[in-house]
């Protein structure tokens, strides 16, 4: 077997990290972080990771990051863009700040490292872990739809633009078991918590985001789903994750009006059982 060179980003936790902990057996993977204490840990996975640092809230660290990359290897054969955060809350309550860092990190971070490494992936991948959230509307993570849409859209047009003969596919998982609930719980509590007129939706929201990271389908079935894409010649453009995912993309295609009035009715549901 061939070893392949892979750049994967969110690598310390969830699907990231046991995506690498596959890859690393028989490829070569660079491994980003952004907290100093998980280098050790990556590198104790196997003498095939490089570890490297990367905040995609921080703009300024992206360029160093690739600059890393290219220094290390003269081809990559796949880039996985797994790192991301929710920014939760009712759209008339969110910061544009906070607005601007889902942005930075769902998207731009995304963006601008899939442009400097553009020509070392001649022929190769870029796979995005996307979301089922970018099919529609999910009430109070308009900022996490929106900037899974967005990220879907450009790279789409970047598959369609691109002279480096690059293959872009988007993972679109439902509700999976990761840190990243927790982590969207304590990066939002101060947003959530001062919101007049919405305590009953945001006591939902922490509910849900509780109850996502104990009981959404195992990180192994987005790994299998990235590594079987990536196995692909000309993979599909897009691929769902669970019976959520699948469900979304089939109530996506409805008009716009019925979908409202379908996640308004699920809405009113939910919040009846809110104490």
């Amino acid at each position: 077997m061939k070893t392949k060179t892979y750049v994967v980003t969110g690598a310390t936790s969830g699907i990231g990290k046991a995506l690498i902990e596959r890859l690393a057996q028989d490829n070569i993977v660079f491994a980003s972080y952004r907290s100093e204490s998980k280098v050790d840990e990556l590198k104790s996975f196997s003498e095939n990771i490089y570890p490297f640092y990367v905040d995609y809230a921080k703009p300024e660290t992206v360029k160093p990051a690739a600059e890393y990359i290219l220094s290390k290897c003269s081809k990559i054969d796949t880039l996985v863009n797994i790192a991301g955060c929710v920014v939760a809350g009712p759209v008339e309550k969110i910061s544009i700040d906070e607005i601007r860092r889902q942005f930075d990190v769902n998207v731009f971070g995304h963006l601008e490292m899939a442009q400097r490494l553009a020509e070392m992936l001649e022929n190769g991948k870029i796979i995005n872990v996307s979301s089922m959230a970018s099919y529609g509307i999910f009430p109070f993570i308009s900022p996490y739809c929106a900037s899974k849409r967005c990220l879907d859209m450009f790279f789409n047009s970047f598959l369609i633009e691109n002279k480096h003969n690059i293959k872009v596919v988007s993972i679109k998982p439902g509700v999976i078991a990761t840190p990243l609930w927790g982590k969207s719980i304590d990066e939002n509590t101060k947003h959530l918590v001062n919101c007049d007129g919405f305590e009953k939706e945001m006591e939902l929201i922490i509910t849900n985001a509780q109850k996502n990271e104990k009981n959404g389908l195992s990180v192994s079935k987005v790994v299998d789903t990235i590594i079987k894409a990536d196995s692909f010649r000309n993979p599909k453009l897009s691929y769902t994750v669970g019976k959520d995912a699948f469900f979304a993309s089939l109530i996506s295609k409805l008009p716009q009006n019925i979908v409202n009035s379908l996640v308004k009715l699920g809405l009113k549901a939910k919040m009846r059982r809110v104490k």
